[in-house]
């Protein structure tokens, strides 16, 4: 493992890579039970557990609780939440509801990290249209990803697959801008800081063995954020539903490569 000479970003080597799959792994497998968990009358709490269980059964640790005083295994964002929702057992999902979920893992003092947004039971169009345009959002900027390229290459893409959907769907979609993507390795959260929109063409070059998270968030209305009392959950300032999708991705000679798909 190397670092970039006067910017804390790690480049890892192909076998520190393949440490890295090794806890996406185990962050997919818990994203994967936590989505076939997720139903009208379950709590927050419940996926949470699930979810901590699933890392430890794998020889991990969850990235996310204790960190910075987190109190939970995974973010569990409901509605007009967007990221860092608290589990709770009073939160109980029902029918039409949209869960953003985000989780990390630690193995053998790797971290992967990823989030998927849920539908619950019978869900609106317009709700997942808007998830639809985030995934592919995440996606487009994943694409985006190969030696040579600049970080903002990544964020222009995100942004513009996200104006394309807003055109084809007839919707100002919000690109949440005070939050977004971030390296990560040995830590959960390192440089550099990704935005989810920009212009192309600045930012420290991809080089093979860096890995990013990238995770867009989209609302269905404005992009302005509030932070509820508990410092924690990040909801949208006017109501509007919001999703969110993450994959943890390496550069390689060949492009991306996604580290938190399943095994």
């Amino acid at each position: 493992m190397a670092r970039l000479r006067g910017r804390d970003i790690e480049v890892k080597t192909p076998a520190e890579i393949e440490a890295m799959r090794a806890a996406g792994a185990v962050v997919a497998r818990a994203l994967a039970a936590v989505t076939d968990l997720a139903a009208p009358g379950v709590s927050t709490a419940e996926l949470d557990a699930l979810a901590e269980q699933t890392i430890r059964d794998a020889g991990a640790v969850p990235s996310f609780l204790g960190y910075r005083g987190y109190p939970a295994s995974i973010c569990a964002s409901v509605n007009e939440q967007i990221v860092h929702g608290i589990p709770s057992p009073k939160q109980v999902l029902a029918d039409g509801d949209i869960i953003s979920v985000d989780c990390g893992a630690i193995l053998d003092g790797w971290h992967g990290d990823a989030a998927v947004t849920i539908p619950i039971g019978s869900v609106s169009a317009a709700d997942l249209a808007l998830s639809k345009a985030c995934e592919d959002a995440l996606h487009a900027g994943i694409a985006a990803v190969r030696p040579g390229a600049r970080l903002t290459d990544i964020s222009h893409a995100i942004q513009t697959a996200c104006e394309t959907a807003a055109a084809r769907d007839g919707v100002a979609y919000g690109i949440v801008e005070d939050y977004g993507g971030h390296g990560i390795g040995t830590s959960m959260h390192m440089d550099p800081f990704l935005p989810n929109h920009g212009k192309p063409g600045h930012g420290p070059k991809l080089r093979v063995g860096m890995a990013l998270a990238i995770e867009p968030m989209l609302t269905g209305g404005s992009p302005e954020t509030v932070e509820l009392d508990d410092e924690w959950t990040v909801v949208t300032a006017d109501g509007s539903r919001a999703v969110h999708w993450e994959h943890t991705v390496a550069v390689t000679e060949d492009g991306p490569r996604i580290l938190t798909l399943p095994a």
